[in-house]
């Protein structure tokens, strides 16, 4: 069968789904991957993993009608051109104009992630809500139009069920991405305390939190490490590069940027600190997990499920930087407890997130 796996974003698309992509060839069919990247940039880098590439415009954060509209008609171009058996999509824009191309495409195996709800679901303020009043419309539509709707947590799940913009015969869980555990493998934690944050530095992230908290901490144990890694965003929520260099410039942050591969800095650190508001299944502390480290998020949909609380890591709740401080410290003052901590984390790393248990359910689902 041909597959479409459809996303708005390239860079996910190619470092999050290829070990779903390669099952999907292993399994005897061929793949095309539709993102929002230049194809001069992307179309050598899928084409070396025997993937067919495509470019489609979208504006990942916008709300203009027009642009969307365009977008809806080239994904459409695109399928009557390659003709799928099945389209997986994931990210809202891919998945609420995707839905709505495939249906016009006649293309009935629709198979929508939902990958976490964002800030328009969980935020305030009326125009907050006027757009959340669309996209719950649209995400109705384009659940209607699926003949399977996978989510990576019950919280997302249930909220979905609850305001009717699904039914619950066509949902399905997944334990997030899965994280490939021979790329990431255990490694030994550094005598040193060191905490790392990994995301796009935008506020639902946690960003603001991770920041303070170390700075708290500096002050009390000015040896301890606190590390970042990540992009400045579009989101209207992001941080400013000014914003950010006042703690790099008083020695409070690490600041590395963006990296392709970021096992060089799991390998610096010994705890993984992700002070998110919500998240799908959050792939960075998965990836954490498998090279043995604790771990440090919030009780929010999407983060409590990846930490047995005391057990490889902490919940604290969300915003709350004097709870954020609280446990970093008992990490920073008992080292074998955080050594612990990490094999528990490789452990549940290897028993339910393991990249090849998550796609053979995708596969199932999918009747692939």
């Amino acid at each position: 069968m041909k597959i479409i796996v459809l996303s708005s974003h390239t860079q996910s698309l190619f470092w999050f789904r290829m070990d779903m992509m390669k099952s999907f060839m292993e399994a005897g069919h061929t793949v095309i991957a539709i993102g929002s990247e230049p194809m001069k940039e992307w179309a050598f880098k899928f084409q070396e993993q025997g993937i067919k590439y495509r470019q489609i415009p979208v504006q990942r954060n916008g709300i203009n009608p027009l642009k969307d509209i365009k977008t809806m008609n080239v994904i459409k171009k695109i399928f009557k051109e390659e003709k799928p058996d099945k389209v997986f999509a994931y990210q809202a824009k891919s998945i609420i104009y995707g839905s709505i191309a495939a249906k016009q495409s006649n293309i009935t195996e629709f198979y929508p992630l939902i990958a976490g709800l964002g800030s328009i679901f969980r935020g305030t303020g009326l125009k907050n809500k006027l757009i959340k009043i669309v996209m719950e419309n649209q995400y109705r539509v384009a659940c209607h139009f699926s003949k399977k709707v996978f989510f990576q947590n019950n919280d997302d799940k249930n909220e979905f069920i609850k305001n009717k913009l699904v039914a619950e015969s066509k949902t399905t869980i997944i334990n997030g991405s899965g994280v490939n555990l021979d790329r990431f493998q255990p490694v030994e934690q550094p005598k040193l305390a060191t905490f790392l944050f990994i995301g796009r530095l935008i506020k639902d992230k946690g960003i603001i939190e991770y920041l303070e908290a170390c700075k708290r901490i500096k002050q009390q144990y000015p040896q301890v490490r606190c590390l970042l890694l990540g992009p400045f965003d579009t989101n209207p929520s992001a941080l400013k590069p000014e914003e950010l260099q006042p703690y790099i410039d008083s020695n409070i942050i690490e600041y590395f940027g963006e990296q392709k591969d970021v096992r060089p800095y799991l390998v610096m650190s010994s705890t993984f600190v992700l002070p998110s508001y919500h998240e799908g299944t959050p792939k960075t502390i998965l990836e954490a997990m498998a090279m043995e480290r604790s771990i440090i998020t919030t009780d929010a949909p999407g983060c409590r499920e990846t930490v047995e609380d005391g057990v490889n890591g902490y919940l604290v709740k969300v915003g709350d930087v004097h709870s954020l401080v609280q446990v970093m410290e008992k990490t920073i003052l008992n080292r074998e407890l955080s050594l612990n901590m990490g094999k528990f984390s490789l452990k549940l790393a290897r028993e339910k997130y393991d990249v090849n248990l998550v796609n053979q359910s995708i596969i199932k689902t999918m009747q692939l």
